[in-house]
């Protein structure tokens, strides 16, 4: 047993440890492009990066609720949102029409493979973060009605 604590210590601090960094993992745009992870953090803006997946209700709730507030903190703060979709290759079929329907104004990603989503330590979705000079400055997992809000906020905060 005092065998397992060490390597087991030492692994969970080496994941707390990544997670404040943005991971290089390549994932996919809807046409089939190829887009780095690392190209997520553009200059010195704050860009938000939201995990989802076509049957997350809490998910989807998130996304309609920042799609209605969305052009304004464009406006006001030059944010930009990438939704990376982690539907599995069962489920990816969907993202495309779901996207359609919803009319969402933001860069979809896939990571149908999950890697992004491991890579960020993230047990489940929705997954919100906040990054800034490729460093994850923000990080929130689930979702309740108003906590847009609270995005926002930190959005400003951080773009000052």
């Amino acid at each position: 047993m005092r065998k397992l604590i060490l390597p087991l210590l030492l692994m969970l601090s080496i994941v707390a440890i990544s997670q404040n960094e943005l991971p290089n993992i390549d994932l996919k745009t809807l046409d089939g492009n190829t887009f780095n992870s690392q190209e997520l953090a553009k200059d010195d803006k704050v860009t938000i990066v939201s995990l989802w997946a076509t049957w997350c209700v809490p998910c989807l709730k998130e996304l309609d609720a920042i799609s209605e507030i969305y052009p304004d903190w464009q406006d006001e703060t030059n944010v930009e949102l990438f939704a990376v979709s982690v539907d599995d290759s069962r489920t990816v079929k969907r993202v495309k029409p779901l996207i359609n329907g919803k009319g969402w104004d933001y860069t979809i990603l896939l990571d149908t493979n999950n890697d992004f989503k491991r890579a960020l330590g993230a047990a489940t979705v929705p997954l919100t973060l906040l990054i800034k000079d490729n460093k994850i400055v923000y990080r929130h997992s689930g979702y309740s009605p108003g906590a847009e809000y609270e995005l926002y906020e930190k959005i400003k905060e951080l773009s000052k």
